[in-house]
């Protein structure tokens, strides 16, 4: 059985393996699912449709699986999915997906989210990433893996973060964020890549350079092309490189938000 501690409230319909620990003074809904070694440490509210991944932990007065604040959500019965060994911190917040959105909110495996941030309705967040202290994502915003996300920086609903890319503590992200990229700035512009993030996770010299000239000739304002022929300039020169693939499959696909850009002094300059 589950260790409940005695003054939490946990609804009998509630799918809680044995191995979970339910702290002082939390409230467990009757629809949300629990795996193996999940803990909530204490006032803990775990609502709506959500399943909690193995080895995850919920800190105090998290709130997690409460109704979304779209004013367009009428109940309907959309999910919320935690996966494994997440960490989320105190005074979270997190919302299951809308009739609009797909239905559903997702927050991959082995990702942090730090004190105070906020998770809306119908976000992704890919595994690994790092999301810190008072960071806001709008809904609809799709996080790729790895991404660190800068404390106090809000992102606009609908904004797409490339995998592995950086933004800036108190950043306003108004567009796209190619993967790979760092940016910073109210509101942010594109300030090179995340070249330390890459080093830190094995990328080769080989990928690291290939990159960095696929960036010069993506964002310099010197070439008199269009970013179209930009693209596929690059894609046929560095056919070899997986980041590159990634950025422009990134740049190339549908979205509501433009691509973040350089600010107009920087121009196309040396990756950071």
């Amino acid at each position: 059985m589950p260790f409940i501690h005695p003054t939490a409230i946990v609804d009998p319909a509630a799918k809680l393996a044995e191995s979970v620990t339910v702290g002082p003074y939390c409230v467990v809904g009757p629809q949300v699912e629990a795996a193996d070694n999940v803990e909530l440490k204490s006032h803990v509210v775990l609502e709506g449709r959500t399943s909690v991944g193995p080895g995850t932990t919920i800190y105090p007065f998290a709130s997690i699986g409460v109704r979304p604040q779209d004013l367009k959500y009428k109940g309907e019965d959309s999910r919320l999915e935690i996966g494994a060994n997440v960490t989320i911190r105190e005074h979270v917040t997190a919302n299951p997906g809308t009739e609009g959105g797909g239905m559903l909110t997702k927050i991959g495996d082995n990702v942090l989210l730090a004190i105070g941030a906020h998770v809306a309705h119908d976000c992704f967040i890919g595994d690994g990433s790092i999301v810190m202290n008072n960071v806001l994502l709008g809904g609809h915003v799709v996080i790729g893996e790895a991404a660190v996300i800068g404390g106090g920086s809000a992102i606009h609903q609908f904004v797409r973060i490339g995998k592995h890319a950086m933004i800036g503590g108190a950043s306003g992200v108004e567009n796209d964020v190619i993967p790979f990229g760092t940016v910073f700035g109210n509101r942010a512009h594109l300030h090179g890549l995340n070249l330390v993030g890459m080093k830190r996770r094995g990328f080769s010299r080989e990928d690291i350079h290939a990159l960095r000239n696929a960036y010069k000739q993506l964002f310099s304002h010197d070439e008199g092309k269009v970013m179209a022929d930009r693209l596929r300039a690059v894609a046929e020169q560095y056919p070899d490189s997986e980041a590159v693939r990634d950025v422009v499959a990134f740049m190339e696909a549908d979205s509501s938000r433009a691509i973040c850009q350089p600010a107009p002094s920087a121009g196309g300059g040396d990756a950071a």
